[in-house]
């Protein structure tokens, strides 16, 4: 017998239904900062942050709409009310948004889309750096990190040209060994780090306007 569907009203929204002009406070009731996860999945991240961090609000974003309704559902069962979830193209909700509304932007295992005709749809490009330096407050944090280390080169090459981003921490890719297994960030590095793949980290920094 299937378990009855938790109401996730009010945490869940699909980005059809996202307003052209985008009122955070409005969101959250509140006017805390506002950290972007795009790329959510089941919502690992927003949950044990949304709980540790009750001062700060956490807006996650997913292309799937199995695996955001899966997050909101986890939301919504431990009571976590400094968090909200999207369902749908990131690319829709993006331009709504408004100038230094952001406090930090985490893009954790974003989809390295394998196939060569495939790769123009990754998300990690100079557009969106441009878009991330649009959204993100002066001195704010652009968190990322990977399994694929071809793509991490992708990435580090589009931060390291970009004006507005500098280093706030060198690139880490720990030994699978030497990788803790009390601080997954994601179900994808939780299960990535069993498996023995090394994971490829950074943080930069939006430079001040």
């Amino acid at each position: 017998m299937p378990r009855p569907r938790l109401d996730t009203s009010g945490t869940l929204l699909l980005v059809e239904d996202w307003p052209e002009s985008t009122d955070l406070t409005a969101l959250f009731g509140n006017d805390h900062p506002v950290e972007l996860d795009i790329g959510c999945g089941k919502g690992l991240f927003l949950l044990q942050e949304g709980r540790r961090r009750p001062e700060a609000n956490f807006l996650g974003v997913d292309w799937a709409l199995k695996y955001a309704r899966r997050a909101a559902e986890r939301l919504v069962k431990y009571e976590v009310s400094n968090a909200r979830v999207v369902a749908g193209d990131i690319w829709k909700m993006l331009p709504t948004m408004a100038d230094a509304s952001i406090a930090a932007i985490h893009v954790y295992f974003p989809d390295p889309w394998w196939k060569r005709r495939h790769r123009k749809r990754r998300l990690f490009s100079s557009t969106f750096l441009d878009t991330a330096a649009r959204l993100l407050r002066d001195d704010s944090r652009l968190h990322v990190a990977t399994d694929v280390e071809e793509y991490f080169g992708v990435m580090m090459k589009e931060l390291e040209r970009h004006e507005l981003f500098v280093p706030a921490e060198s690139p880490v890719t720990p030994a699978p060994e030497e990788d803790g297994d009390a601080d997954y960030l994601t179900h994808f590095e939780r299960k990535y780090r069993l498996e023995g793949r090394a994971i490829h980290r950074t943080i930069y920094k939006r430079l001040g306007r």
